[in-house]
């Protein structure tokens, strides 16, 4: 063997062996082609929204292996539903390549119940939607808060802050109707400055409607000469008013004449 090597021209021997690494390249790359399946791909199938055990069988089927990467929870999709895929639809890789996928989950979490008594009902709706929570029913009762959270209950009984419910629950609300449910006998405003009527009017939860102030420049200091309802009917008796009501009033520059002014009742105890 070696005499015929010795015996070949040298240029010859060179291409020999140039040929012959060639030869062993395309076979060593040819055969991890056929090891790997470096040329086999597929494209990927489409699985978003169908149930974990159908996207399953349909990657399984096309060649794929099948991994479980997250579960969330969200109240719109069914249970166990993929949301999520990876690779994405139709994506061509190469055969055997696993796909993550990301489910709804069957069971939903417990969350927090957060505090929102107090609150106003939009805030108290953001305050739930943020901790996975849904507004469910509104009743109102006597209360001059008006649209005020007073009590805060889940499936008919009342839920403190941080007691543990499932995401997605529905917390109903009951709320101020902006009116209490104590009658108290009509203030008489007549004679007193819009400042002293204001005051005493927010000491029970009362509060001003519409104020005429025609020719008067200085409101807080302006006298009131006229009430709407006033403190007294035609037939003398005691017109009531509740906490969260108002009282229209009229304003003039001078105090009324102190013929007219009439004493003030005690609107705490009309009897």
């Amino acid at each position: 063997m070696f005499k015929f090597i010795t015996h070949r021209p040298l240029w010859l021997n060179i291409v020999t062996g140039i040929a012959l690494a060639i030869g062993l390249f395309c076979l060593v790359v040819l055969s991890l082609n056929w090891f790997t399946n470096h040329s086999a791909s597929k494209t990927v199938p489409y699985v978003l929204g169908k149930s974990y055990e159908d996207a399953e069988k349909l990657l399984t089927k096309a060649g794929f292996e099948v991994v479980i990467q997250d579960s969330v929870y969200t109240d719109t999709t069914k249970p166990l539903t993929v949301l999520k895929q990876v690779p994405d639809a139709d994506e061509v890789v190469k055969v055997n390549r696993t796909v993550y996928l990301t489910i709804n989950r069957a069971v939903p979490p417990m969350v927090e119940m957060p505090n929102i008594v107090g609150y106003s009902y939009r805030s108290a709706e953001m305050v739930l939607m943020n901790a996975g929570l849904k507004p469910g029913d509104t009743t109102f009762k006597p209360d001059f808060a008006k649209n005020s959270i007073l009590e805060q209950r889940f499936n008919g009984q009342l839920i403190a802050a941080g007691t543990q419910v499932r995401m997605g629950s529905r917390i109903d609300m009951v709320l101020g109707d902006g009116v209490g449910n104590q009658q108290i006998v009509v203030p008489n405003l007549i004679g007193k400055t819009y400042e002293e009527a204001r005051v005493l009017l927010e000491a029970y939860g009362i509060s001003f409607a519409s104020v005429m102030a025609s020719g008067v420049s200085d409101t807080a200091n302006a006298f009131i000469y006229k009430q709407t309802p006033e403190r007294m009917r035609e037939d003398h008796r005691y017109n009531y008013i509740r906490p969260g009501q108002t009282i229209d009033i009229w304003l003039q520059t001078d105090r009324p004449a102190l013929d007219s002014l009439l004493p003030m009742p005690d609107v705490s105890n009309p009897e």
